[in-house]
């Protein structure tokens, strides 16, 4: 046991990927034996393994109707200066109590600028602490690319003042930081690649208990629907049209949709249900995924072994999973249907595509979560002195 104590800030707004990434990582933390307390910003999330760990909950908030800028509370009240001012109060208080020897936000500076009310305090009053604790950014492989370089400099600049390290969650054999944050070389130094933050893999025994020959997701169900019915419609002309379909929505999609998919799968011989326990099982079993290109999904299918047809996420100028799918598209790990693009007939052929691909072969790092807290312990135990 290393007796030490890490504080872990993950903001979640839409989706939940950040926060199972987030989670994956605090579990390989204490396995190595850190105490962890995860810190919560947004609304309380039921399916995550949070055995081990002392969950902080602040006041949560989300992202409005109007976008990310445009925070709101669980009732959907206006997130006012007056909210604000408690929840960083609440902030505080917690990392004070905690008095931690590591501080990890998730995201931050590269993103989550919504929440400079609470996080520049944070940062400041880290460092007011002697000795000051380890200070890192946990940050995924791909970010969302924006035009100019304003905001790369700022954050930039905050690294430089606030932070020691960034731990980026990715495998320099995919993607290096630099393709999509144009300044990276100005922290290079800073820069240390733990891998792909992947879920267990699945017990030897797992096709077995396969569920199904094809497995359609879309992550949490928040966005998604069209590629869950443009998959349904597609079973019966697609050259696995006698196989096992499962279509996931995610927990997260509304009732009335669920209920409408769940209608339209019975009619086209595709049992649709919430999640599976287990995705990277359910798809270690199958002979196809079907999914959008989000890190935790690519990091089931990298897992399972799993021939892939991606439809990225892409509304909104949003640029992260069309690059991701198309990487991994480079590698031979599926096809790429571009989300304005999406049709039936368009979908079964990629099906038939895919099928054709051989086998990819495993050559990318997934030890992300354990590499992740080795590399903490190393830092302290090598630097722990030096911080004032």
């Amino acid at each position: 046991m290393t007796g030490w104590r890490v504080f872990f800030y993950v903001q979640h707004l839409l989706g939940v990927g950040h926060l199972f990434r987030a989670a994956r990582i605090a579990q390989g933390l204490r396995k190595l034996g850190f105490s962890v307390e995860f810190v919560l910003g947004g609304p309380p999330v039921s399916q995550l393994d949070f055995s081990g760990l002392n969950v902080i909950q602040l006041p949560p908030l989300k992202a409005g109707p109007n976008g990310f800028t445009d925070l709101i509370t669980s009732s959907g009240e206006p997130a006012s200066p007056a909210i604000k001012a408690r929840r960083t109060e609440a902030l505080l208080a917690a990392f004070e109590q905690s008095r931690p020897d590591v501080l990890l936000i998730e995201t931050f500076p590269f993103g989550r600028r919504q929440m400079r009310f609470e996080l520049l305090p944070l940062l400041e009053a880290a460092h007011r602490k002697i000795p000051r604790p380890f200070i890192a950014s946990s940050i995924r492989d791909i970010l969302q690319e924006s035009s100019g370089t304003a905001r790369a400099r700022e954050t930039v600049e905050l690294l430089r003042t606030y932070f020691d390290l960034v731990l980026v969650h990715g495998d320099p054999q995919l993607v290096t930081l630099d393709a999509t944050f144009p300044l990276a070389d100005h922290v290079k130094s800073m820069l240390v690649y733990s891998g792909i933050v992947v879920p267990n893999p699945p017990p030897s025994d797992h096709k077995a208990g396969s569920k199904a020959d094809v497995v359609v997701s879309a992550g949490g169900g928040a966005v998604g629907y069209k590629l869950l019915e443009a998959a349904i419609l597609a079973k019966a002309t697609s050259s696995l049209a006698s196989a096992r379909w499962l279509a996931l929505a995610g927990d997260n999609g509304e009732a009335d949709e669920f209920e409408r998919l769940q209608r339209l799968g019975a009619m086209n011989g595709v049992v649709v249900e919430r999640s599976v326990p287990d995705l990277a099982a359910a798809l270690a079993g199958a002979q196809l995924s079907i999914s959008q290109a989000g890190y935790n999904t690519v990091a089931d299918i990298l897992v399972a072994g799993c021939r892939a047809v991606f439809v990225p996420f892409a509304q909104n100028g949003e640029t992260e999973q069309s690059r991701r799918a198309a990487l991994l598209a480079e590698h031979g790990w599926g096809v790429v249907v571009p989300e304005q693009e999406l049709t039936t007939d368009a979908l079964s052929r990629a099906i038939d595509r895919a099928l054709s691909l051989p086998k990819p072969m495993q050559e990318f790092d997934l030890n992300g979560a354990a590499s992740t807290a080795q590399f903490v312990r190393d830092w302290l135990t090598n630097n722990r002195r030096c911080l004032c």
